[in-house]
């Protein structure tokens, strides 16, 4: 089973053509984001990938997370001792404010750092991508004293966060969920409040890694107004605190069961239990009935963050897929090289193209993440126009990336298996628990139709194709420049790139015209415009990419800018025709979606 190996190089010319470090240094939230601070946090966090936890994934996954008597749990065999050299590392707070103790770095690092947790463990990678997401949100809208009590804890790692949302009658339609938050005061306590209900799909709600978690849990107050407009975000922490900062007496939540799951068997995904005695006790995160507001800031990130999550075990996958091909020697050379005998099998065609298959939409889905990143990072902390932009193109391109990445994630470690042969269906060889861990990633967080719900309802439609079409100006401008450039593989690549970008185009506008009076057809194309949005912003990006690499300001080395257009041609020519037959899907209308009769399923 091979190593891991973090994709440094690739990283750091993204960190500085598509997602652009200097542009972010001149601004005064990351003026110590400086070029030789970014590059060892890079090459010290693919050590920790490569050395801590690599090492113990296969192990976790063939152990798993366990359950025992008293509502406990346990992580695989070295999971805690990796967390605790992990948090010492100061890589659970990286992008947090340094007013918490963390390291107050871009997004765009984060991104990139993240990449290689899940590509490296990605059960073990989920608990402190959580934690983020809660952390956050408390920032967002905890009051003075919730900040002061629990944000160091969480950003120095010190606790662990997790998100609540779901219930079993619930699912993603969150407007059915019933957990209830009744208020209460005590001399002890305060004004608090009593959360009484169930929670699913909780994951890390229980663990052996910290002393305390955080729980952010979506409850119903007894005066709500029915629907998503009555739910308001409660910190219920599984031991209370203190007000010297010790902590108190164990909360009334305890996790009952772990889920039986499909894979990330590492990771415990618990079921939660509110208030069975004499309930538990949480606090109001910001404004009564405004919590799915605060919830979807952690959503949204989550959903980033997942995204990043296909291309870490794409980027594995393909690793490991390559080390196997290098190594299998099977079949004479289709092109009579090799005197007559067996070659390894990364001389055969087929497998070439599944490794190349594998390689370029990886590159694609990176370079998109990483574009994405620095747009939010403008959006946080740039001037007035630059938050205006990165918060209009971040927003369109969120769901995007969640969708396409996750989805393109499940061909890329299905072509792992299939590069193994026989051999990838054999849990020992490692390539089936990509695969395995890779099923859930298009679920999480909402599935691949709700991402694509919110980009044509949310992000196309509402904004009457504002933000679409800026994008579109924008491709078009990149294949003009193609088609004007010299280099026989850019120009080439033009051609391709210019009637994929027409396809999304003219796709924007029949959601746009249709929108009123088909809406069933719009809806019914909205997965197929996720991967049609995909397509050609990845490739729009790997196409800069290959640009870049090209030009000496950049300092790309030779075979670095060489591979580049290779992999931009191959993608190109295998990945541009399925943008403008997915755009004929679209504009179809598919009325048949919603012809049969529903006896007839």
């Amino acid at each position: 089973m091979s190593d891991y190996l973090a994709p440094i190089q690739d990283l750091k010319f993204l960190l500085q053509s598509v997602a652009p470090l200097g542009e972010l240094n001149q601004l005064p939230a990351y003026a110590d984001a400086t070029p030789d601070v970014v590059e060892a946090v890079l090459e010290e966090a693919g050590k920790f990938a490569r050395d801590v936890l690599g090492p113990i994934n296969y192990s976790a996954d063939q152990e798993g997370a366990k359950h025992h008597a008293g509502n406990t749990v346990t992580t695989p065999k070295g999971f805690k001792e990796a967390y605790k050299a992990f948090a010492e590392g100061g890589w659970n707070g990286l992008p947090a404010p340094q007013d918490f103790g963390g390291g107050g770095l871009p997004t765009t690092v984060a991104t990139s750092v993240q990449e290689m947790w899940h590509a490296s463990n990605m059960s073990f990678g989920l608990c402190p991508m959580l934690t983020q997401g809660a952390i956050e949100a408390l920032i967002l809208a905890g009051s003075d004293e919730l900040k002061n009590t629990y944000l160091e804890k969480m950003v120095t790692g010190a606790w662990t966060g997790t998100m609540n949302l779901t219930e079993p009658q619930a699912g993603s339609d969150l407007a059915l969920v019933r957990t209830s938050a009744t208020p209460a005061h005590s001399e002890a306590l305060g004004h608090h409040y009593l959360v009484k209900g169930t929670k699913i799909f909780i994951t890390y709600g229980e663990h052996d890694w910290t002393e305390n978690i955080v729980h952010m849990v979506l409850a119903r107050l007894p005066d709500a107004p029915a629907g998503v407009k009555g739910i308001s975000l409660f910190l219920v922490p599984k031991f209370l605190v203190n007000k010297d900062g010790s902590l108190g007496a164990r909360n009334d939540v305890y996790c009952t069961s772990l889920e039986h799951k499909l894979g990330i068997h590492g990771s415990p995904t618990a079921v939660l239990q509110y208030g069975d005695h004499t309930g538990a006790v949480g606090y109001l995160v910001g404004k009564e009935n405004n919590g799915l507001a605060y919830m979807f800031i952690m959503m949204n990130l989550a959903r980033f963050a997942v995204g990043i999550q296909g291309i870490g075990l794409a980027e594995r996958s393909y690793q490991h897929a390559v080390a196997y091909a290098r190594e299998r020697v099977q079949s004479r050379d289709v092109g009579g090289a090799g005197g007559g005998q067996s070659v390894s099998i990364i001389h055969h065609p087929d497998v070439r193209r599944m490794l190349m298959s594998m390689r370029t939409q990886t590159e694609a889905m990176r370079a998109l993440a990483l574009y994405t990143a620095h747009q939010l990072d403008l959006a946080h902390h740039g001037d007035a126009a630059q938050k205006s932009a990165g918060a209009a193109r971040s927003d369109l391109l969120i769901p995007v990336v969640k969708g396409w990445c996750t989805e393109a994630a499940q061909n890329i470690t299905y072509d792992g298996i299939q590069v193994h042969g026989g051999m990838g269906f054999i849990e020992e060889t490692g390539a089936a628990q990509y695969y395995r861990d890779a099923r859930i990633i298009t679920i999480y967080e909402g599935t691949t139709a709700i991402q694509a719900n919110d980009l044509i309802g949310r992000k196309m439609a509402r904004e009457g194709g504002v933000a679409a079409r800026a994008l579109v100006l924008e491709q078009r401008a990149t294949a003009a420049e193609l088609n004007a450039s010299d280099n026989v593989v850019l120009k080439r690549v033009g051609q391709r790139f210019a009637p994929a970008v027409e396809a999304l185009a003219n796709a924007t506008e029949w959601v746009m015209a249709n929108w009123k009076d088909n809406i069933y057809g719009c809806f019914a194309g909205s997965v197929p415009m996720i991967k049609l949005y995909g397509i050609v912003c990845g490739g729009w990006q790997l196409a800069r990419v290959a640009q870049m690499a090209q030009m000496p300001q950049f300092g790309a080395e030779p075979e670095y800018a060489k591979n580049k257009l290779i992999s931009l041609g191959f993608f190109a020519d295998t990945f541009f025709p399925q943008a403008v037959a997915t755009a004929e899907t679209i504009m179809s209308g598919q009325a048949e979606v919603m012809a049969l009769a529903e006896a007839a399923f």
